[in-house]
């Protein structure tokens, strides 16, 4: 039904467009229950409580709530907080009298994935000011300490989450996700998910495929494919492509390649994330060398190669220390709610808590936006230690 929310959105305005969306979320979930029960030999019945997280729009859709107000200005969903149901009334396959709690959202592209990050990170405990950006289709920032929290939320696209790129796939087993290009014969090393022979591309792989193509000087700033000798670069129909593996080492059957409109997808993806955190510490009246921590999540991979990201412009110039790579902190967050009836709650006061910045208000957010579609930045003096 689309890789991004909005076309998801769209569709549940079709005839049973709504009814065919819940079904395809909540099929999704009982099979991921159904497995994981029958792995670990439990019996169903004793599963009886299940706690969601996610963006506003797949827990409107979940609930087979209409999403179409999070798209329409004011762009408000028609619910932040959802009171405690029995998991029966979702679709959600559980013991007949389980119960489901939906951690709170906070705005229309601001979800519970944000609130239950924030539970993870601690970053409301935080003393002094705390930087959480969450890598996804929607990067989700937010800025705050014990005395304020405040989100923001651009449309990356879905580049880092595998989709809408050549050879893309989400972190899962045989993804590519950590590169090193040898520099004197443009040789690959790669290293996948599982250690499973390489079907695609996750976003951690992504980040260090372009830094090292960057360093190895084969991309130009611009996020094109110089021309250059090798059995690696070729053109496609429509421009130039980079092989990372060729079929013949793959368990795809296909070459695994990234072309310079998967590399401008990507661009773009980090422009939006980097320009909006950007603008955040601007309208806060602070700067990134303001920040105590800079907390990182999302589904991209195991981790990322925090120096890579730092040299492609996803992340700011700053040392290494001041990072903590969160993983997947929805579910991390999700599963913390599960276990602590303390911590749900906290998770309302977290929503309860937290603001929503509209970036397409900010006059100045385009001009960073737009500063930042260069590898790493057109301003290079925001990256001082990055080799050019």
């Amino acid at each position: 039904f689309g890789s991004d929310v909005i076309t998801r959105i769209i569709y549940a305005k079709e005839e049973d467009g709504l009814e065919k969306l819940h079904i395809a979320v909540t099929e999704g979930i009982n099979q991921m229950i159904q497995e994981l029960t029958q792995e670990h030999d439990i019996d169903l019945n004793d599963v009886n409580c299940a706690v969601c997280a996610g963006n506003p729009t797949m827990i409107h859709l979940l609930l087979r709530i209409d999403p179409a107000y999070i798209r329409k200005e004011p762009y408000v969903p028609t619910a932040n907080y959802l009171p405690i149901m029995h998991a029966f009334d979702a679709g959600i396959k559980i013991n007949p009298r389980g119960l489901l709690y939906c951690i709170p959202s906070v705005a229309s592209y601001v979800g519970a994935d944000v609130t239950a990050g924030v539970l993870v990170c601690g970053m409301d405990k935080e003393k002094e000011p705390c930087l959480l950006i969450d890598i996804g289709t929607n990067g989700e920032i937010v800025l705050g300490d014990t005395e304020f929290l405040v989100s923001a939320s651009a449309s990356a696209g879905p580049a880092f989450e595998g989709s809408g790129v050549t050879s893309g796939m989400r972190a899962a087993k045989g993804a590519i996700q950590k590169v090193i290009i040898k520099k004197k014969d443009y040789s690959v090393d790669y290293s996948t998910i599982g250690n499973a022979p390489p079907r695609g591309i996750c976003g951690s792989g992504y980040i260090d495929l372009i830094a090292e193509l960057l360093s190895c000087g084969i991309l130009d700033k611009n996020g094109k494919i110089k021309d250059i000798k090798s059995k690696r670069i070729r053109k496609n129909e429509t421009c130039a492509e980079f092989v990372v593996a060729f079929k013949e080492e793959t368990g795809a059957g296909f070459d695994i390649v990234v072309t310079e409109a998967d590399i401008e997808n990507i661009k773009r993806a980090k422009g939006a994330i980097y320009s909006a955190a950007s603008c955040l510490l601007k309208h806060m009246g602070l700067s990134f060398n303001d920040l105590n921590k800079i907390f990182i999540a999302g589904g991209f991979g195991t981790s990322i190669e925090t120096k890579n990201a730092i040299r492609i412009g996803l992340l700011p110039d700053m040392p290494e220390s001041k990072f903590v790579f969160l993983g997947n902190s929805s579910l991390a967050g999700s599963r913390i709610a599960l276990l602590s009836y303390q911590a749900m709650k906290k998770t309302e006061d977290i929503a309860r808590k937290m603001t929503c910045f509209e970036l397409s208000v900010d006059p100045g957010y385009m001009d960073e936006y737009m500063a930042a579609l260069f590898f790493p930045h057109t301003d290079v003096q925001r990256f001082p230690n990055v080799k050019i």
